[in-house]
């Protein structure tokens, strides 16, 4: 079973590949203790051991990933040691893989390290930055573009949970189970899931979560060699970025929060908000084709009811499940660029072909052409699942169904259905209700919000601000459409964005670019 709406900004094609267009700022912004090249002093980071804090990081070039070859070019790997259980630092370490470039630009207008969390969570940062390397050319001037593969993920002792033959047979698995034998079968699986992640985890199992990475994010800033934390962090990285903002609040340098994760709402909450979010994109959607949003969605849920009591059949040996086809319009709701495509898969599924829907979810769920998965949905609910301390049952989820419903007829039922299966009898308790996200005494956090949202809808950003704190949070507004704002094709945001990350400018809470 896979998480038809992860919070995450890597299936935005869109996303950061518009460029981005601010000024490099005309006052150098010079922050000299940024700049200076040398550590802080490992007096600043009691309770670590030496070994942690005195590390040196063995820079070189990078080697090609299960995904994709060596970047090449000015790109350098290195690994960073952190404890396995931050209760217990100078126990057990653990290897986390980082990528950096160095700024293009002066010594003398360097500020220090940008890190970048891609989302998720599950995302690889050292294989995603380098494709966006050029996107970031001005921020690129002034900072070290920095990434990294948080624990439990891919380079980092990656978690896979099954084969990709038992994912793909996993794919007939109903997610909206209509008969108790379905709901059997439903449950069953995710038990089998759970299983899997921790045989692969071992004892990392219950120390992958957000918490244990914001952590590992100061360790890395102090052996860059940074004052402060510079950060851009997308989609699941805002929650990240705001656990990180109110463990450290005085370690907070320029943090940005792009496409926000609502930190008020819990698993049911966050479910809710999904389900709105996607309703709202697809609406949006059947409205530039010319149909009433209404109608289409009943037509697109009656579609969706039919291959769920016969799947289609496609070009290959597969079929195109409920499930998969479900997975298969959202994925191109994420990026309204994609929205063309999503109009010629439905047409022909309409017509009795589930190939294009297909594509479209095997592109979410990272299945190349010879049938290999990648493991960031492995990842992701590995992570979630230990943050997640709410666990609701298939009673209480039936029971919430008919809500579920009335917010969208589409994807209500997967999402309703999600709260319960998700982490069901999972091997380790999740840690917190709600992520706290209370910065009191940090400088200003950028937070960016897209009206047209569908996996992080909008309101989440107002309520990241406020739970920043007063003085703390700062909304950006953008009245625009798909996953994320920032390089997204609105140069008011760019430049704002770049005026606060490379001179410091912070706007006036509530700035609105239009669309």
């Amino acid at each position: 079973m896979a998480r038809i709406a992860r919070w995450t900004a890597l299936a935005a094609a869109a996303l950061l590949v518009a460029g981005c267009s601010g000024s490099s700022g005309s006052d150098g912004g010079n922050d000299k203790d940024d700049a200076d090249g040398k550590p802080p002093s490992s007096a600043m980071m009691p309770g670590l051991p030496a070994s942690l804090t005195s590390q040196k990081l063995d820079w070189a070039g990078c080697k090609a990933t299960e995904t994709g070859p060596a970047p090449g070019g000015d790109w350098r790997c290195a690994t960073l040691k952190v404890p396995l259980d931050w209760a217990k630092p100078k126990g057990e370490t653990i290897g986390l893989a980082l990528i950096r470039s160095e700024s293009s630009g002066s010594s003398k207008n360097r500020i220090g390290s940008l890190l970048f969390n891609f989302g998720g969570p599950g995302g690889s940062g050292v294989d995603y930055l380098p494709p966006y390397g050029p996107t970031f050319a001005k921020l690129h001037e002034r900072y070290d573009l920095v990434s990294w593969d948080p624990r439990g993920v891919a380079a980092s002792e990656g978690v896979r949970c099954r084969s990709d033959k038992e994912i793909q047979a996993a794919e007939s698995i109903d997610t909206t189970p209509d008969t108790s034998a379905e709901e059997t079968s439903f449950l069953k699986d995710a038990v089998e899931f759970g299983k899997g992640c921790q045989k692969s985890a071992g004892p990392l199992m219950g120390h992958v979560s957000t918490t244990d990475t914001a952590r590992d994010m100061d360790l890395m800033r102090h052996v860059l060699g940074d004052r402060k934390t510079h950060y851009l962090g997308i989609s699941y990285g805002t929650e990240l970025g705001g656990v990180y903002a109110h463990l450290f609040p005085k370690n907070v340098g320029r943090l940005v929060l792009d496409a926000v994760v609502d930190p008020s709402a819990g698993t049911v909450g966050h479910a809710e908000n999904q389900a709105r979010g996607f309703q709202r994109a697809l609406e949006d959607y059947l409205e530039s084709t010319g149909q009433d949003p209404e109608q289409g969605s009943q037509k697109v849920a009656a579609l969706l009811k039919r291959i769920d009591a016969e799947p289609l059949p496609t070009a290959s040996d597969r079929d195109l499940t409920q499930q998969l086809a479900l997975t298969g319009i959202v994925n191109p709701l994420y990026s309204k660029s994609s929205w063309p495509a999503l109009t010629g898969a439905l047409e022909a599924a309409e017509d009795g072909d589930g190939t294009e829907l297909l594509a479209q979810a095997d592109s979410y769920n990272d299945r190349d052409a010879s049938g290999r998965y990648g493991t960031t949905t492995h990842s992701q609910r590995v992570i979630s699942c230990l943050d997640d301390k709410e666990r609701p049952t298939s009673a209480e989820a039936k029971k919430r169904l008919s809500e579920f419903r009335k917010i969208s007829p589409v994807f209500g039922d997967s999402m309703g259905w999600d709260t319960a299966g998700w982490c069901h009898d999972w091997p380790v308790a999740g840690q917190y209700e709600t992520p706290e996200v209370s910065a009191a005494g940090a400088e200003p956090v950028l937070v960016v919000g897209n009206t047209g949202d569908p996996a992080t809808p909008y309101e989440g950003a107002r309520k990241m601000a406020d739970e920043l704190g007063k003085g703390v949070g700062v909304l950006l507004t953008w009245k625009g459409a798909g996953h994320g704002a920032y390089g997204s094709g609105s140069s008011c945001v760019d430049s704002t964005v770049d005026d606060y990350l490379l001179d410091g400018s912070v706007p006036k809470d509530g700035k609105v670019c239009g669309s």
